[in-house]
């Protein structure tokens, strides 16, 4: 479980998110949403300590993050970035490999475990036919899928995705995100737990597709915290996006869409 209390972050002396209050259960994927400067990646970075917190405690499973070393760090949080800084004469292999570094001895050599561990993040994202490909060679959302297998590989409580389907094609966006769902929700017969997810997204329409939770950020402070029936509401998005918003709903499937209203 990853819980923050009364979170205040930011940058130099300039605060960017202010007394945030959020708890995540494993097996729940939350949705985080929020016009652009209202600090969802500012959040991202604060919970994977890559941002110091100015003030407020960020624990997992009741362990302060900001007191473990990097190592025992990368043990509990794995991260899917949004910008990708991988070279590219590495291997889909050697990339999903890495995954495995906070666990390796000090002499860096992988265990049987670790391979296997690899072997499998691969299989989960359907990554074993392009293993030996190199990253220059692939698609933008065939990248977005190994850094997906990479944190798979890292085998954490908690995982933190930042704008994960961004610059992706309508069809990678729902694949992506169909597999970080069942990452939360394992098949029955998969004997782990779900992992805790938090995903910055941009979307408001895809996240009804994975999501349990959407939280909605503005000027970094929490303003609408539910469900996605409780939080896409037409009164609550367009005074957050500053925008007159329409939601679609459909009376027999139940689903709905947002729209610009014009």
């Amino acid at each position: 479980m990853l819980k923050i209390e009364h979170l205040t972050a930011g940058y130099g002396d300039k605060k960017v998110l202010e007394d945030i209050n959020l708890t995540i259960e494993d097996g729940c994927v939350t949705a985080l949403i929020g016009p652009n400067g209202s600090g969802k990646t500012t959040l991202i970075r604060a919970v994977s300590g890559v941002l110091p917190v100015m003030q407020g405690a960020i624990t997992v499973d009741d362990r302060q993050v900001n007191t473990l070393t990097e190592q025992e760090r990368a043990r509990l949080i794995s991260v899917v970035p949004q910008v990708r800084n991988i070279p590219p004469a590495f291997s889909v292999r050697e990339v999903v490999a890495l995954g495995r570094t906070p666990y390796l001895n000090w002499l860096g050599q992988f265990s049987t475990q670790d391979d296997q561990i690899v072997e499998n993040a691969l299989e989960q994202t359907d990554l074993m036919e392009l293993a030996e490909r190199l990253m220059a060679d692939l698609s933008g959302g065939e990248q977005q899928r190994v850094l997906l297998a990479r944190a798979l590989a890292q085998d954490t409580r908690v995982m933190l995705l930042d704008e994960p389907t961004s610059h992706l094609d309508l069809q990678f966006q729902v694949n992506l995100m169909e597999r970080v769902h069942r990452l939360a929700h394992p098949m029955e017969g998969i004997e782990r737990d779900g992992h805790a997810v938090l995903a910055a997204v941009h979307d408001l329409n895809l996240l009804r597709m994975f999501s349990d939770r959407v939280v909605l950020l503005v000027k970094g402070r929490i303003e609408a915290e539910g469900t996605a029936d409780e939080v896409l509401r037409e009164e609550i998005l367009s005074k957050a996006y500053r925008i007159p918003l329409h939601v679609i709903r459909d009376s027999e499937t139940g689903k709905s869409a947002i729209l610009p209203r014009l």
